[in-house]
């Protein structure tokens, strides 16, 4: 069955939008909305076999992909990437900044050098793109660009390097979003909350009961899914997003209001089921995540 998104079929027909850390998760949830629609995605990432993973899911399914392994966190590699891609593809209409990645340490224990490496991979990497796809493609033909953070609104304790880095990446899309907006650029950010992503699985096994218990924390009362983060990303990429730009558009469930002194009621399963907060899961080929197949 092919991918079942809330979007019109063609969106994105002669576009091509490139998609960062397409390897796995949101990353290759969003690219294989985007080819569903019609779009020529491009994957980026450091590791092939991922990129070749996604690449034939997507060319199985009737889509148009091409990848690129790329570090990021380099300029030069970023620098000869996107002028390698514009010289095959002749065009960049949007980017998504989604590569990213951290561990869980407290301030005291985090070296420089891994400091250094969160804040590389999950705020100069994405500036990097942004600033080259912007001087060799989008300033002469305009475009719109989509950075990934994370829900860092009370700051994230045990992760302070990824929180940095997010809140840092939130200041890039709003200055971005001004100072290229002559250009005919839009550059938004969407900040999802807690997603079964196969993301999760990266984190030590130890705190894998710790994950599963945090749906308790989310008023919806459950975890998002890919697909709904994919619609959001997709939906400020598309036309309809044409007056957004500088904006973060949250997909957390509203897990960010949860408040001390105000109960925690959840939604039960009848509830959950209504249409206006049943979940979406439109992605066909989507798994669960192991950190979730292994509780009972």
């Amino acid at each position: 069955m092919p991918y079942g998104s809330v979007f019109a079929p063609a969106l994105f027909a002669g576009k091509v939008v490139l998609v960062t850390g397409g390897g796995s998760g949101i990353g290759r949830c969003t690219a294989h909305e985007l080819a569903s629609l019609g779009a020529q995605v491009v994957l980026v990432g450091r590791k092939v076999d991922k990129l070749q993973a996604v690449h034939d899911e997507i060319t199985q399914d009737g889509g148009l992909c091409s990848f690129d392994a790329c570090d990021i966190r380099q300029e030069e590699s970023v620098r000869s990437l996107v002028g390698a891609i514009v010289e095959r593809h002749g065009r960049i209409d949007g980017l998504v900044n989604n590569a990213g990645g951290q561990f869980m340490t407290p301030l005291e224990a985090i070296s420089a050098k891994g400091w250094e490496a969160v804040i590389n991979t999950n705020l100069t990497g994405g500036f990097l793109m942004a600033r080259e796809v912007f001087v060799q493609y989008m300033n002469k033909h305009g475009g719109a660009i989509v950075n990934i953070v994370a829900d860092m609104w009370g700051s994230m304790p045990g992760m302070g390097h990824s929180g940095a880095a997010r809140a840092g990446m939130v200041s890039f899309t709003e200055t971005a979003a001004v100072e290229w907006a002559a250009k005919g650029v839009r550059v938004n950010a969407v900040a999802p909350g807690y997603i079964a992503s196969s993301g999760m699985d990266n984190y030590p096994a130890a705190v894998a009961p710790m994950i599963r218990e945090m749906a308790k924390t989310i008023p919806a009362g459950r975890f998002g899914t890919e697909a709904e983060t994919a619609a959001g990303i997709v939906f400020l990429l598309s036309p309809a997003a044409a007056f957004i730009s500088g904006t973060t558009l949250r997909i957390d469930g509203a897990r960010p209001q949860a408040r001390m002194g105000w109960p925690m009621r959840t939604p039960d399963a009848k509830i959950q089921e209504r249409a206006a907060v049943k979940p979406f899961d439109g992605f066909h080929r989507a798994t669960t995540p192991k950190i979730f197949q292994d509780n009972p």
